[in-house]
């Protein structure tokens, strides 16, 4: 094929690929091939069997200076990884400080990364690893460490502060799982902006702290979060004077920064962490959840013993009123029994002792009339007594009380699963009733899915 001659302009550039092929041709020398390098890990993954990570260096500041992509192919993968779990008791993770050997490698389309070759366990724990550590023995000593885990939480924390960057996709996500969570329960959360990346990271969170501080009378607690990122861009959390102001703050502080994998010194001394934006909002749902099981359990012990003391009330009350009848029955015909044997004996005495009998029958009289009414009168005090007890717990007074009672079709509605859109119901009150019309159902359970 004739190749098509260059312009003026085209002697002047050269294609993308050769431009690449120039660099590729540049980095084999053999001063970028087979070099021991120190670095921290940062990102370490296996996929596809092979292991990708990034070589990180920082400087005294904290702040990154220099990062590459590395990669272990899956031949090295598994012998490295035994090598070094050999020495140091622990495989390669993010955070540790290694010294690998490794050759640079230039690709026209996926760029600079470099492949290691070879591990030295002697370098085992990263700067990233001690500093963390160094923090924490520093926390533990001035004996604020536990501090901000010793608070009490409220039991259904509701008005939060939370701190995070405006448009960070973990804000957006917290705020909409906390505010369209299924079980319909209300949280007011106010944000306190704060960089949430590099080297402000610390004194900018301490600032929206020091916000909220001023004004902690409003909130429940506060909220921290982070969406992920890279390991090495998690740094700035591991910092004295974040953790410090955080282990001391007057209000409970959740902590959800990154991914399962990353751990920050921030995650030791909150009140609570969690791994994700999303998963700390879960957790405030959870304690509201409970706190609506709880008023449940309790709503349905309250109705069970009020319709068994109703139950107790009214078989007491129907025992005294079948006794009643017959307790006095049984009176009177003793006496008409011992009134007809005295009766009889009349005609065998003599006049005196007529005289004196009939003293003595119009006193008996007299006696068992006062008997049969102070028994009755005693009898109907006891029925008052328990007809006082049941109109306590009658249902009009129950409605008194600010209960209402629910029924469809004349028939008490118990179970909401029972009404449907269009049917006309009756609220029965304590002074009258309503008719309405249902339009929406919202059953408990199936929210709770």
């Amino acid at each position: 094929m004739t190749q098509p001659t260059l312009t003026t302009n085209d002697a002047k550039g050269i294609t993308l690929r050769e431009f690449n092929n120039r660099i590729k041709r540049l980095l084999n020398d053999s001063s970028v091939q087979n070099c021991w390098i120190i670095a921290d890990l940062s990102d370490v993954a296996i996929r596809g069997g092979h292991c990708y990570l990034e070589l990180v260096e920082k400087n005294a500041a904290g702040a990154t200076v220099a990062k590459v992509r590395g990669i272990i192919w899956s031949g090295r993968v598994q012998y490295l990884r035994s090598k070094f779990l050999a020495v140091t008791g622990q495989d390669l993770k993010s955070g540790l400080k290694v010294m690998v050997e490794a050759s640079v490698n230039y690709h026209e389309q996926y760029g600079l990364s470099v492949i290691i070759s070879d591990i030295d366990p002697s370098y085992t724990i990263g700067d990233m690893e001690r500093l963390r550590r160094e923090i924490l023995a520093r926390l533990q000593k001035e004996g604020v460490i536990d501090m901000n885990r010793g608070l009490p939480m409220p039991s259904v924390p509701q008005r939060i502060a939370v701190v995070s960057a405006a448009g960070a996709a973990g804000y957006g996500d917290f705020i909409n799982q906390l505010h369209h969570n299924s079980y319909g329960l209300q949280f007011y959360t106010c944000l306190f902006p704060a960089i949430m990346q590099g080297t402000n990271t610390s004194p900018s969170i301490i600032a929206a702290l020091e916000r909220i501080a001023a004004n902690c009378h409003l909130f429940d607690c506060v909220v921290i979060i982070r969406g992920g990122g890279s390991t090495s861009d998690l740094n700035s959390f591991d910092d004295y004077n974040l953790a410090a102001n955080v282990a001391q703050f007057p209000l409970p502080v959740i902590v959800g920064i990154g991914h399962d994998r990353d751990v920050t010194v921030l995650d030791y001394v909150a009140a609570i962490h969690v791994k994700t934006p999303t998963a700390a909002a879960e957790w405030l749902i959870s304690k509201g959840v409970e706190a609506l099981n709880l008023i449940d359990t309790l709503t349905t012990r309250i109705a069970d013993t009020v319709r068994q003391y109703l139950a107790a009330a009214a078989q007491q009350l129907s025992y005294f009123s079948g006794n009643i009848p017959t307790i006095v029955a049984s009176r009177l015909e003793y006496n008409r029994i011992k009134l007809s044997h005295m009766v009889e004996m009349i005609p065998t005495a003599t006049g005196g002792r007529i005289a004196t009998a009939n003293e003595r029958l119009k006193a008996l009289c007299a006696i068992i009339k006062q008997a049969k009414e102070l028994a009755i009168t005693r009898e109907k005090l006891k029925l008052k007594a328990i007809y006082e007890k049941v109109e306590i717990l009658s249902p009009q007074n129950t409605l008194r009380r600010g209960y209402s009672i629910t029924t469809v079709n004349g028939r008490a509605v118990s179970d909401v699963a029972t009404l449907h859109p269009g049917d006309n119901i009756t609220t029965t009150l304590a002074n009258g009733s309503i008719i309405s019309t249902i339009t929406q159902t919202n059953d408990s359970q199936e929210n709770g899915k």
